[in-house]
């Protein structure tokens, strides 16, 4: 009898020192591997490099030497790769990355039909995608995820704040010159109904493939649309190759407004002050800004050729910062359990300050209105920028309720 009850007594206590041992393993113990690896992709040597690109990678890399180079203990690995802005490339590589690699998260900002693809890998995977750089707001509404964040703005909110600008310029007949493929399609269909909502019209529209460098026969369609007011919708090269084109054309000196509805700091330090002066865009980031972000990137020019950051750039070091510091909180490299952390968490770092993440997975950021500088009103190199107002992310961003997320709260 007294052995059968040591026996019991022994068995309790093995179960609680079991339950013991389980109760106070670190919580460095649930990251996946001993290491939290997160795969960047982008467009590394094409017409959109200039946006993210090598400059993204190198922000990334700054977010994780800023948290310390760990997280929970173990170590953070940052694989790379050149999606090419080709669909193919761009998933076999996230396939790659998710079934070989172990990767835990992916950052990610090229072209819309890559990150889409991408996207529903990462749902399938369970695993969260950071999205900073690709703008189709598809991404948030009905292609939406619950394992996705967009980190900056989208193909609604960049022509609704840049049509209004217009408007109130009392231009009211528009005419497209637009990059042909998903995002300036969508870039397009945004800035219509925003257009045709105001009682105003677009007269016309014409669709150049990506990596043009000649623009003078689009440019010469818009120019004899008689439109008060062009818009071009593309980025990178192609953009600073047709804003150049443009002012050669002396369309705006004809009288026809030349707008962009979003633009990276790199375009216009390609083109120069001369060419770009006096334009007007939205900017959901600039460098600066304030004392944080000058600060920040005088650590980052530096180290990427003397050229400041993008918003895109600084978007992936804020992507990378706020993901570190939730698997951190979390304890896990789990997706759903970081995911979670990630939009209960406020946003604060030098990208913006108190910024949630609403449920469709849009952080709600403010964006500025800027003005391009003339020559002579710069006071230091790339001081391009007149920050004239900030818009509140409730002005610009896409109600919830219009957003068409299968996974919101009706």
């Amino acid at each position: 009898m007294q052995k059968t009850q040591t026996l019991k007594l022994a068995a309790r206590a093995t179960a609680v020192a079991a339950l013991a041992a389980v109760i106070s393993v670190p919580a460095a113990a649930q990251i996946s591997d001993d290491v939290v690896r997160i795969g960047i992709m982008s467009d590394m040597a094409g017409p959109y490099s200039g946006n993210g690109g090598p400059g993204s990678v190198l922000a990334a890399r700054m977010a994780i030497e800023d948290f310390g180079g760990k997280v929970n203990g173990k170590n953070i690995e940052l694989l790379v790769v050149d999606d090419q802005n080709k669909p193919d490339v761009g998933l076999n590589a996230a396939r790659k990355w998710l079934e070989v690699d172990k990767v835990d998260a992916i950052i990610g900002g090229s072209a819309s039909s890559i990150a889409l693809g991408v996207q529903t890998l990462m749902k399938e995977k369970q695993k969260p995608y950071l999205i900073a750089g690709t703008v189709s707001d598809a991404l948030t509404g009905k292609s939406c995820s619950p394992m996705s964040v967009q980190f900056l703005v989208d193909t609604y909110a960049m022509p609704k704040a840049g049509v209004q600008t217009m408007l109130n310029q009392g231009i009211k007949t528009f005419f497209f010159v637009t990059v042909d493929y998903a995002f300036g399609a969508a870039f397009q269909a945004a800035a219509t109904k925003f257009i045709e909502a105001a009682g105003a019209k677009v007269v016309g529209s014409v669709k150049h493939p990506l990596g043009a460098t000649d623009f003078s026969s689009y440019l010469l369609q818009a120019q004899s649309s008689g439109a008060k007011g062009i818009v071009i919708l593309n980025a990178g090269l192609d953009l600073s190759n047709a804003l150049k084109q443009a002012n050669e054309f002396k369309i705006s000196a004809g009288g026809q407004a030349v707008s962009v509805f979003g633009m990276t700091i790199n375009s216009i330090a390609a083109m120069g002050l001369d060419v770009a002066k006096g334009l007007q865009f939205t900017d959901p980031w600039y460098w600066d800004r304030t004392e944080e972000t000058r600060a920040w990137a005088n650590r980052f020019m530096p180290r990427y050729n003397n050229q400041p950051p993008t918003h895109i750039m600084a978007a992936n070091y804020g992507a990378m910062m706020h993901y570190l510091k939730s698997v951190q909180a979390a304890g896990t490299d789990a997706g759903p359990a970081v995911m979670a952390k990630m939009k209960s968490t406020p946003v604060n770092d030098i990208t913006g300050k108190n910024m949630m993440i609403r449920e469709d997975g849009q952080l709600m950021r403010p964006v500025y209105a800027v003005r391009v500088k003339q020559p002579a009103q710069m006071k230091g190199k790339f001081d391009f920028y007149d920050v004239m107002a900030e818009l509140p992310a409730d002005a610009v961003m896409r109600p919830l309720s219009e957003g068409g997320c299968d996974f919101v709260k009706k």
